[in-house]
């Protein structure tokens, strides 16, 4: 299968899409990601070719990251399915499938798996917060009036809440794109684009623009889908697929041992993202490294210590 992958990061996130990679990488992943960024490019990120609508570093022999300068002010998080529709539509048009993660995931089985899992549908992973919202929660009746007040037919009964931090699908399937960023302004207005959460909590009907106007999408896309629970993005034990490290801090802010102090041991995130940290793209140096991986060590005791007590 002719398949990518992309995210979007700023800031400090490059460290996120770093671990990103090389996750990938090191389950067989071979092709390109197209990292949409605003602000400076990453500072391991060297040589790159410029191509004038991307700059292309080549991580190794077949694996490259795509670097697409962005000039939106909508948050990143409210951006992803204009990005995915552009790589379709603009940047490779022989693209078979596309898998969008957030650049705090990193994965943790075989590629081919994402691939096959895509095949049975838009591929998607249950979140861990309302995870349970059935068909007839009135936050998602809300969903449904809204639905059909801008001419959206409800298709499907739906009873998961899913985490907008990943989704994968086929060109077949890319309409819902469209669904989504419509959803997505209809729910929030142009201007409430631009936060990541507008203000108000899950008593509001549209709380979280990206994930609120993903699964309305859900509700009204005729596309099959293929989901998981929210062990999938190591949300709760179990999982075998991604490790998703939500919430703050992030594992590359994260100091372990002085976390651990305070309750907050490591994770299975900030586990995960230390664990593909080092190659192929070097974003530490080999001291850094055996620095973190004794505050990792410290953090672990110190964090089981304190569960026991």
């Amino acid at each position: 299968m002719n398949a990518a992958v992309c995210t979007l990061f700023e800031r400090e996130y490059h460290y996120g899409l770093g671990g990103l990679a090389n996750s990938l990488f090191h389950h067989g992943y071979r092709g390109v990601i197209w990292a949409g960024y605003r602000g400076p490019m990453p500072p391991w990120a060297f040589p790159v070719q410029e191509t004038g609508a991307y700059k292309e570093f080549r991580v190794t022999d077949g694996f490259a990251i795509r670097f697409v300068p962005l000039t939106t002010k909508l948050h990143l998080t409210n951006y992803k399915a204009d990005f995915i529709t552009k790589i379709f539509e603009h940047y490779d048009t022989s693209l078979q499938a596309l898998f969008y993660f957030d650049p705090d995931i990193v994965i943790k089985c075989r590629w081919s798996f994402y691939e096959e899992w895509a095949g049975f549908g838009i591929a998607l992973v249950q979140d861990i917060t309302n995870s349970a919202m059935p068909s007839n929660h009135p936050v998602r009746m809300q969903w449904k009036r809204l639905l059909e007040e801008a001419g959206f037919s409800v298709t499907r009964e739906v009873s998961q809440y899913f985490n907008a931090g990943f989704i994968g699908l086929r060109r077949e399937w890319m309409n819902s794109m469209g669904t989504w960023k419509t959803l997505q302004e209809l729910m929030g207005g142009a201007s409430s684009l631009t936060e990541f959460m507008p203000g108000g909590d899950r008593s509001f009907a549209f709380y979280a623009p990206d994930q609120d106007s993903l699964n309305a999408m859900v509700m009204c896309t005729e596309a099959p889908l293929s989901t998981i629970g929210p062990e999938g993005m190591d949300l709760c034990p179990g999982g075998f697929t991604m490790s998703h490290a939500v919430g703050t801090p992030k594992p590359w802010c994260k100091r372990m041992f002085w976390s651990a102090l305070n309750g907050r041991g490591p994770g299975l995130a900030d586990r995960a993202y230390w664990r593909y940290a080092g190659h192929p793209i070097a974003m530490y140096s080999p001291a850094r490294l055996r620095i973190q991986q004794m505050d990792n060590l410290l953090g672990a005791a110190v964090g089981r210590l304190i569960r026991r007590s």
